[in-house]
């Protein structure tokens, strides 16, 4: 029988390593331990949601933030959007993710995550959260660590198409993100086009007052590739 989506993407999250030699400061955490708490909840998620084998359309972000993919298993998704969007259970702490609050908001609009699931599969180019003196850090705030983690994200961006996304079109959220996404695309043709969109982060942090505006961009977006 064919693997569902939910069976290939927690398969991904079971195999993915420790990381080694990165510069002072700078750590990875890995939340998705076969038999850890965050496994389990990215498990629930994916067989809620990914239960079936349609391919999705890819939206890539940066790497998860401590607070909401780190959280959960499941990227954008803070302990309260898990709860109260996605009808699950979680019982850990509860924390907060800024970016998490527009992702749904964005969802609801496009009609709620079970027809927005149906039809994205939402990830990220490093796929572990980072961290750099405890706070969020990205791939790219480092010209040494982007050149260290390039080999480990070449690899992961051909195993989330491995998954069963779309090769025609892929979503990047973060203009350096983009930038970055690019540079490897034009190498590896990974995708046909690769639409950029801002970052949710960004979004709520610099330009809280044109959320419903930001919203609507992605929703043409979207609904610019087909999809209802």
């Amino acid at each position: 029988m064919k693997a569902t989506f939910a069976e290939k993407v927690l398969a991904f999250y079971r195999q993915l390593g420790v990381f080694s030699g990165l510069p002072e400061g700078i750590e990875v955490l890995n939340p998705y331990k076969d038999g850890s708490a965050t496994y389990e909840l990215a498990a629930r998620f994916y067989e809620k949601f990914y239960a079936d084998t349609a391919s999705r359309y890819l939206i890539i972000g940066i790497n998860p933030g401590r607070f909401g993919g780190a959280v959960t298993g499941v990227p954008f998704t803070d302990p309260k959007r898990y709860i109260e969007q996605c009808g699950l259970e979680y019982n850990g702490i509860m924390t907060h993710e800024p970016s998490s609050v527009f992702v749904y908001e964005m969802i609801d609009a496009f009609g709620g995550p079970a027809a927005f699931y149906s039809q994205f599969y939402i990830n990220s180019m490093f796929p572990l959260a980072l961290t750099y003196k405890g706070k969020n850090y990205n791939y790219y705030d480092s010209a040494e660590l982007s050149k260290l983690l390039r080999p480990a994200i070449i690899k992961n961006l051909k195993q989330q198409i491995s998954l069963g996304t779309a090769q025609d079109i892929c979503f990047c959220l973060g203009k350096k993100n983009y930038e970055f996404l690019q540079k490897l695309n034009l190498e590896y043709q990974f995708f046909k086009e690769v639409i950029p969109l801002e970052h949710p982060r960004y979004i709520v942090q610099y330009r809280s007052k044109d959320k419903a505006a930001f919203i609507q961009k992605y929703l043409r977006a979207f609904h610019s590739v087909g999809v209802k």
